[in-house]
């Protein structure tokens, strides 16, 4: 037996496709098609496929059916089960997976975000940044919230050494951001090599400083927008953070302006020779004209709409001011809301979740995943 991915064709209504795309590309599901041996065989597949809860038929000896990708693992461990001896099937569903995998390489590592999500740890060594300015200054305060992300369950984690907060902020001089982030950085290369390295700058000065460091990461709020800026990753092996702001201007269709911009913005990366695998799309929740408006929500919601474009999508939402706008929520208050928000926009597919508080995100990973990635077959070793 074998599973093989099959393709759209024009044989049924204009609406009707749009639907399936819609469920491919925007929900990412899979539609699969069982070839069995025998009709037999085919109607016991059917009868084991919809556990799995999905739209399933066959027809002869052929057993088609539409899959969330992200129970795809779930799959293959159950097949594994229940046919261990068939190679060729087993080898088709890894063959699938591995089609879809979507990888970012950072640096030193790559991450295999269809097997694991990204917990994105932050870590502002700012005087000034709008929740934890102020708090990590001293190289034990420092040291202590890394130590307490890392056995939180942080992959990586980002120093920020300039505030870009809604409402205005002060720019510093690169020099001065290098002085600041040079000690997180340094304290995770040697302490935490199991860690990601992450800087958050616009400037190229600063990235240059890290990348020279050995960082993993360059958060870039104004999407690498500089050919002196794009020369420098190019160069280099970090993954890339690129990040849409709509902070100086509206939108009529803002889904159809942030496809475009990251279209044209994943080109541009590309023409200067670097692997699109590097690159992590941030909508720029945030950083809207309004901040912490409507729009902010609208981009929570359309998150998904992005899943075409087969990179990876951060949730960057921690303790922003909409929990201040919608409930009235001093910063200290707003973790409900954060995780809330942030579980909605990782079932819609951001797969990278940049966080303040690492072990609460942590926890949510994991009970979501759990619930996504359970269904029931009964015990047959009783």
């Amino acid at each position: 037996m074998k599973i093989t991915e099959k393709t759209i064709t024009n044989n049924t209504s204009k609406l009707e496709t749009a639907i399936l795309a819609d469920q491919i590309n925007r929900h990412q599901q899979l539609l699969l098609t069982w070839e069995c041996e025998k009709v037999e065989t085919a109607a016991m597949v059917e009868q084991f496929v919809c556990h799995f809860d999905v739209p399933v038929v066959y027809i002869g000896s052929r057993v088609e059916f539409l899959f969330p990708l992200q129970s795809l693992k779930a799959l293959m461990i159950h097949v594994q089960e229940r046919w261990n001896n068939d190679r060729e099937l087993l080898a088709s569903l890894e063959q699938i997976q591995e089609h879809h995998q979507i990888l970012w390489r950072a640096g030193r590592f790559t991450f295999k975000l269809n097997e694991q999500p990204v917990i994105y740890g932050i870590l502002n060594v700012t005087p000034d940044s709008f929740y934890d300015g102020g708090k990590y200054q001293s190289i034990t305060e420092i040291t202590h919230q890394i130590d307490k992300m890392v056995k939180a369950g942080a992959n990586v984690i980002e120093v920020g050494g300039q505030t870009t907060k809604p409402g205005g902020f002060t720019e510093v001089e690169p020099q001065e951001e290098i002085y600041r982030i040079m000690p997180a950085i340094n304290i995770l290369k040697h302490d935490y090599p199991q860690i990601a390295i992450a800087v958050d700058t616009y400037k190229l000065q600063v990235m240059e400083a890290a990348i020279k460091a050995g960082v993993d990461i360059i958060n870039d709020v104004q999407a690498f927008d500089t050919n002196q800026k794009l020369a420098l990753m190019a160069k280099s092996e970090v993954g890339m953070v690129t990040m849409h702001s709509s902070r100086t201007h509206d939108y009529d269709n803002l889904t159809v302006a942030i496809q475009k911009f990251f279209e044209q913005n994943l080109g541009t990366i590309a023409a200067a020779g670097i692997n699109l695998e590097r690159v992590v799309l941030d909508q720029g929740i945030g950083y809207a004209k309004i901040a912490d408006g409507y729009q902010d929500y609208a981009m929570m919601r359309n998150i998904d709409q992005l899943n075409y474009l087969h990179r990876p999508i951060i949730v960057a939402i921690s303790r922003k001011g909409f929990g201040q706008k919608l409930f009235n929520l001093a910063k200290e208050d707003r973790l409900d809301v954060t995780l809330i928000a942030e579980t909605a926009m990782y079932l819609r597919g951001g797969r990278v979740l940049r966080v303040h508080d690492v072990e609460e995100t942590s926890q949510l990973v994991k009970m979501i995943d759990t619930i996504n990635n359970s269904y029931w077959f009964r015990s047959t070793n009783n």
